[in-house]
């Protein structure tokens, strides 16, 4: 039984290598009924194969994280366009020389949110630094979209204290790559969005939110949305930085007109320092320190 389960998996590949090997030589890969469906890109990727695909992108991620032990993650939601401080001033610096009224501007706002990128890599160490002492099966592992800006600072701090982490990147118009500091065996990519965010969900113990653009207020209030309805268990969902979030959303409209109940304001905390997000996940799970 074993021998043949070995068969199997040999002729699966060889499929796959016949098709590289067209590539590789140039040939034109024409048409063909009798090559294996799953061996048949052109058939994978018709209109109405969308639902296996939908099923390939949901279990390729959970596998491989079942595999490496990932159960509960924190998720880091934010800007794609946030800097470290030493890129942040070099393009300060490279603007002043030039002058030009709008690079200034947009390099000052660089510099001034520079700041995130810092709390961000610092939070996730203390994720890092405190799962690295758990038993696998109690850790908290950081996963972001695995891209630049906030979740690059997230993926790097944990990869600064060797700690494996989670990148769910998704294909983009502009080719959107993964950040270096996601774990290689840990580093996806999604062509779909709904299942991207699924992922992000699935394994989530924490959400703390950075300042971000469309993408970050969509990811949040999707959670929210998600929670509030009960359709994901309650997890703490941190807006990170007070001032920028309570400028940007004015949510307490929503309780005063009846749009939501005064106790969904409850589902949100405001923090602005590593520290204090980390405490309140520790204070949320009951976890010790160690």
């Amino acid at each position: 039984m074993e021998a043949n389960r070995y068969l199997n998996t040999d002729r699966i590949a060889d499929a796959w290598a016949d098709l590289q090997s067209h590539a590789n030589s140039g040939e034109p890969l024409d048409a063909d009924a009798y090559r294996l469906a799953f061996a048949d890109p052109e058939f994978l990727l018709r209109r109405e194969t969308r639902g296996i695909r939908f099923q390939l992108e949901m279990l390729k991620p959970d596998l491989a994280q079942q595999a490496l032990g990932v159960d509960g993650t924190v998720v880091v939601f934010g800007s794609a366009r946030v800097r470290d401080e030493v890129t942040a001033q070099a393009a300060l610096s490279e603007a002043l020389a030039s002058g030009d009224a709008s690079a200034i501007a947009a390099a000052q706002a660089l510099l001034r949110n520079a700041n995130h990128y810092t709390q961000a890599r610092a939070f996730a160490r203390l994720v890092a630094q405190h799962s690295q002492q758990c038993p696998v099966s109690e850790r908290l592992f950081v996963c972001t979209g695995g891209g630049p800006g906030i979740m690059e600072a997230a993926n790097r701090g944990a990869h600064d204290e060797g700690a494996l982490n989670v990148g769910l990147n998704i294909a983009l118009p502009h080719e959107q790559s993964a950040n270096p500091y996601v774990s290689p065996e840990l580093n996806f990519k999604f062509h779909y969005f709904a299942l991207r965010k699924m992922h992000f969900m699935m394994r989530a113990k924490a959400l703390v939110a950075f300042p971000g653009g469309f993408g970050t207020l969509d990811e949040l209030f999707e959670v929210i949305t998600l929670v509030q309805c009960r359709k994901a268990k309650p997890v703490p969902i941190l807006l990170f930085g007070t001032s920028h979030w309570k400028r940007l959303l004015n949510l307490e409209v929503l309780a005063e007109e009846g749009m939501i109940s005064s106790e969904d304001l409850d589902l949100i905390q405001y923090v602005d320092e590593p520290q204090a997000a980390w405490d309140h996940i520790r204070r949320f799970y009951q976890l010790g320190q160690r």
